[in-house]
């Protein structure tokens, strides 16, 4: 499931910078998921009341967060997948618990 995960991520990463001329050398990997992050607070001030809402609707702000809690996600997958990381592992070391595979049906 991760590695299948990471590598989806990176397929269409590798689409989207490819269609708009973007070069993904080391340092995009880790310089993207920091501004990802970046956004995701932004979008968690504006929820919490924290931030200018500019009279958006809750569930537009609410859909604004999941689309950057997602983007954060995404940008540690590649990073992984860029830098040979083994996440698998590393979440068993850290929050000491397997990442399953799904089991094909009958």
């Amino acid at each position: 499931m991760l590695d299948t995960l990471q590598r989806n991520f990176d397929q269409a990463s590798q689409a989207y910078c490819e269609a708009n001329g973007i070069v993904r050398d080391t340092d995009w990997f880790i310089l993207k998921l920091q501004e990802e992050v970046g956004e995701l607070t932004q979008a968690w001030n504006k929820v919490s009341g924290r931030g200018r809402r500019h009279g958006a609707p809750t569930d537009d702000l609410r859909r604004n967060l999941e689309d950057e809690a997602a983007d954060v996600l995404g940008h540690v997958f590649l990073l992984a997948e860029a830098q040979g990381l083994d996440l698998r592992a590393a979440i068993a070391r850290k929050w000491r618990f397997v990442v399953e595979e799904p089991t094909s049906g009958p």
